[in-house]
């Protein structure tokens, strides 16, 4: 895609979500089965930060709990409730609240939409070359490689 075919302004809706997609080994995708995330920042040809339009249906979780080394985030409820999980436990989020975390933060983070309806947030995050992510909770740990993240066992043996 050429600068020229950038667009400068458009409808969140009108670009397609990517629906319950992860990277992560199949054993973990399952909690982010209910996601559908737009990747706006993408559309506009952003590359210092993404920006990603998120709906979170009821019991879907926005990632496995995890901190970054090197990539700050931020979150910012548009609306729904969400709850947001971390280090010193559970906060529910409604419309207008925000969240953030910055890289290197070891305050491992996740939303998880306890309610019986969709929930709906902004997720904005820096693009850094090198960063890794440490998941407290569970037996993985991610390392970016050529822009894209490759898991392991915290051990760094394979992640099957």
């Amino acid at each position: 895609m050429s600068k020229d075919d950038i667009p400068n302004h458009l409808t969140a809706a009108s670009v397609e979500p990517r629906v319950g997609t992860t990277a992560y080994p199949p054993q973990y995708r399952a909690l982010c089965a209910g996601r559908r995330k737009r990747a706006l920042g993408n559309v506009f040809g952003l590359s210092e930060f993404g920006v990603n339009h998120t709906v979170l249906d009821p019991g879907a979780a926005s990632a496995q709990r995890h901190w970054h080394s090197g990539e700050d985030e931020f979150v910012y409820v548009i609306s729904g409730t969400l709850t947001l999980v971390d280090d010193d436990g559970e906060k529910v989020l409604q419309a207008g609240d925000c969240a953030g975390f910055p890289a290197g933060r070891e305050n491992g983070h996740m939303l998880i939409n306890k309610s019986d309806g969709p929930a709906i947030y902004l997720e904005i995050g820096s693009r850094h070359a090198e960063d890794e992510v440490a998941y407290p909770d569970i037996d993985l740990h991610g390392k970016k490689i050529d822009g894209d993240y490759v898991f392991t066992r915290k051990d760094g043996s394979p992640s099957t």
